[in-house]
């Protein structure tokens, strides 16, 4: 049996109790009791209770209401904690064998990305995969010795990575564009979790980096009206070389497990010909 994840989340990490939780979740879907009633069929005088203290749920209710709210799996997981049960999804690493299957499709999306960079991250942009064009990439802005591994395992944020001046903001022509978008991502992240959680902290980090006030973004006023692209571009310049690219991301569809149901699969192309020469250039067998 896979040993627990350390990020397993405490009964009280979020919420003190699952009314707490049951009265967020639907403030945030902006339905009425009455309207969350009609949604998930049980009774308004039910979920008034529910949402007073006066009545208990079940966890077959607390799965149901979560499907109703289209609750996120690991914050199912919390309203279930909330209310004193186990939680239902369970949440491993990538290297878990029962996710074997996982991992291999994973590798072969990374490896068919190639002569691209490819990268596999969880939804706080912890860097979980990568390939071989991914590394040269990253190896080559940073500076790093011919061959030396970029941590994977969620050991380096990407985003962090991005944003920190000292990092890859420096090499980042329109950094403050990818400031946005990159701060619209985890703005989701944290509305979603509620108070607490580990993408509030992340944001107000991220905030914190130097210059990223200047461009009008504040952990605890999140911009959520902005109109993000379907795609990310980025121009990155260094030395006497300069890359347009654009990313994508792809996520895992209708998983039953946490961690498979946050990962995101970014993906980078090349916006003109010379970028597409370079990244070839750099990644023949």
């Amino acid at each position: 049996m896979p040993a627990p994840s350390q990020s397993t989340p405490s009964r009280d990490q979020y919420f003190g109790d699952f009314s707490a939780a049951l009265r967020y979740w639907r403030g945030k879907r902006g339905y009425s009791q009455l309207h969350l009633s009609t949604v998930s069929e049980v009774s308004q005088r039910h979920i008034s209770f529910l949402e007073s203290g006066r009545a208990h749920p079940s966890k077959e209710l607390i799965l149901k209401l979560g499907v109703a709210l289209d609750v996120p799996l690991r914050q199912r997981n919390i309203m279930l904690l909330a209310a004193g049960f186990a939680p239902a999804y369970q949440e491993r690493t990538l290297s878990d064998p029962e996710l074997a299957s996982v991992r291999q499709a994973l590798d072969f999306m990374l490896a068919q990305q190639a002569p691209y960079p490819a990268l596999v991250v969880d939804r706080l942009w912890n860097l979980q995969l990568h390939n071989e064009p991914a590394a040269h990439l990253f190896g080559w802005l940073l500076g790093l010795p011919p061959g030396q591994p970029i941590p994977g395992n969620g050991a380096l944020n990407v985003l962090k990575l991005m944003l920190d001046p000292a990092g890859l903001r420096q090499y980042l022509v329109n950094w403050e564009a990818v400031c946005a978008d990159a701060l619209h991502w985890i703005q989701r992240e944290a509305m979603g979790d509620g108070p607490g959680s580990e993408a509030t902290t992340l944001l107000a980090e991220l905030a914190a980096l130097p210059g990223i006030d200047a461009i009008g973004t504040a952990a605890h006023a999140p911009n959520l009206d902005r109109r993000a692209l379907p795609f990310l571009p980025l121009t990155i310049r260094k030395d006497d070389v300069e890359l347009n690219v654009f990313t994508t991301i792809t996520t895992m569809g209708t998983p039953h497990d946490v961690t498979v149901h946050e990962l995101r699969i970014e993906s980078f192309f090349p916006a003109d010909e010379r970028s597409k020469a370079w990244f070839i250039a750099k990644n023949v067998a």
